[in-house]
């Protein structure tokens, strides 16, 4: 009589570890990825910075009076609030005029165009090389504009600017030259930097993550011989390169990872510069950076359904493969937090009833699988900004936020993943840009402000559920694992009870 019990709570924990088990390894393997990066990252970094700075000396001393001609590509749709500020970034450029064609790529149809039409006559007035590109229908997004203005290219190099983008006069002076160091670079592409980061919490958050992916990632993939990808903006393509691999697709919503795997697939190689920053607007709201993440995870996704069968079947070595399917899967992450977060509530009960030590023992070692994982990318995020940053102690005390909010946002991503994963076809919804850099400055929002759905709901719920989770862990003294649903508890309530404020707000305009 007494074994019907047990054996019940056996069929109920099976399926659970079924599932749990898998998700708990998954974040594992990305979590010991993450330490790899550093190690790639620390191993070369010195050695990269001095050898661009050598090169860019030597390069200057022998090649100044032979320039190539470039084209710079200004893909803009709706940004009234940030077009005048691009443009005047872009004229400002110090590089020949007659070298230097400017691309206006505008498929607006608001005030915008009108901005757009007013610069550029007052510009071409001026003697620079500048052109309104528009079309009659948006085929394509952002992709289609860029291969519009591609057919008609003057430049040998490309360089390429969203709308919230600055880039510095010395930009092109810094990235052209590496195109020299060998003959088949395809792209350089700069760091990011925030011209608003202290505008919020969000937005100091949004700054150290790109920082990790950036300072860390790129670099170590790039120096180390991985596959690296252009990030969209904020760097330079050759044109050869591009026709090579066959031109910008939009079959994905991420254009710039979609190029950048067939260029490297047709023997090209990239190029990441960490010590040339060019300074961006970080989105303000929740609803556009939860926008932002939603495009950049489906794209992924939806990139590596593409590119991946061509990568496996490709001569690279095996680490390379590894490497090439961590980077375009990593926001398969996010359901794996979902499925353990969703499980560990059932879990603990279960465990209570059971007293087989194998049962507990396996359970605590993906316990701490989980825990392992989760410093990881703490310990990347701190790294990335004491090599970077001289107030690096001062922004390391928001990195534990960092993490709170990257969990907050899985539901949202965990959505992306699954819409990739089943094929559900959907706009390229660009990021809102609003020309915001400090809090006292006049936000526009409801000009630009994404529609809304249900999304805040699901997030808000799920923070109740999680932290109905974390209560029973500490009630039964599981303090290791119980941090993990704390975690998530705090990031789905940040990101769930802000979008549905913004969208309250929104309402109320």
């Amino acid at each position: 009589m007494t074994s019907c019990p047990i054996n019940s709570t056996h069929l109920l924990l099976a399926p659970i570890i079924l599932f749990y088990a898998p998700a708990a390894l998954w974040l594992f393997l990305y979590g010991i990825n993450n330490y790899y990066m550093i190690y790639l990252f620390l191993r070369t970094v010195k050695r990269e910075s001095l050898r661009n700075s050598e090169f860019l000396a030597k390069f200057w001393l022998t090649n100044s009076d032979t320039l190539p001609k470039v084209t710079t590509q200004l893909p803009i749709y709706n940004e009234k609030n940030v077009a005048e500020r691009l443009i005047n970034a872009v004229i400002n450029i110090q590089y020949p005029k007659e070298l230097h064609e400017i691309q206006v790529l505008d498929d607006s149809h608001d005030e915008t165009r009108d901005i757009v039409v007013a610069l550029v006559k007052k510009y071409k007035d001026l003697g620079y090389n500048v052109k309104h590109i528009t079309r009659e229908k948006r085929t394509g997004f952002k992709a289609g504009a860029l291969n519009t203005g591609l057919e008609i290219a003057e430049g040998e190099f490309l360089a390429i600017f969203d709308a919230d983008f600055l880039p510095d006069e010395d930009f092109l002076y810094k990235t052209i030259p590496f195109f020299y160091e060998t003959k088949k670079v395809a792209l350089v592409q700069t760091r990011w930097g925030y011209i608003n980061r202290n505008y919020s919490l969000l937005t100091i958050v949004q700054s150290i993550g790109i920082d990790g992916h950036f300072i860390i990632e790129q670099g170590a993939r790039t120096w180390n011989g991985f596959y690296m990808n252009f990030n969209g903006t904020a760097g330079v393509w050759r044109k050869e390169a591009i026709l090579d691999a066959g031109g910008w697709h939009y079959d994905t919503l991420t254009e710039d990872l979609d190029l950048s795997y067939r260029a490297q697939l047709k023997g090209w190689k990239t190029k990441f510069i960490s010590d040339v920053v060019t300074p961006s607007e970080i989105p303000i709201t929740v609803n556009a950076y939860k926008s932002q993440q939603h495009r950049w995870a489906k794209g992924s996704i939806q990139t590596a359904r593409k590119i991946l069968p061509h990568v496996f079947q490709s001569h690279d070595t095996l680490i390379k493969k590894i490497q090439a399917f961590i980077h375009l899967s990593q926001y398969m992450v996010h359901p794996m937090m979902i499925i353990i977060a969703l499980l560990s509530y059932p879990l603990v009960f279960l465990l209570k009833s059971i007293n087989r030590l194998s049962v507990s023992f396996m359970v605590e070692i993906l316990w701490g699988f989980i825990f392992l994982s989760t410093f990881a990318p703490l310990i990347l995020y701190m790294i990335s900004q004491k090599t970077h940053h001289k107030d690096w102690l001062k922004r390391c005390i928001f990195i534990p936020t960092v993490i709170i909010i990257g969990c907050g946002i899985a539901i949202n991503n965990t959505k992306a993943v699954a819409e990739a994963l089943l094929n559900v076809k959907s706009d390229f919804i660009r990021t809102p840009k609003y020309g915001v850099i400090k809090r006292d400055q006049n936000t526009v929002i409801k000009d630009y402000a994404l529609t809304k759905n249900l999304n805040p709901v699901s997030e808000i719920l799920f923070g109740i559920y999680c932290c109905a989770g974390f209560i029973q862990y500490v009630v039964n003294k599981e303090y290791i694992f119980g941090y993990f649903l704390l975690v998530c508890t705090l990031g789905f309530f940040y990101i769930g009870t802000f979008s549905f404020l913004e969208n309250v707000k929104r309402k109320k305009i």
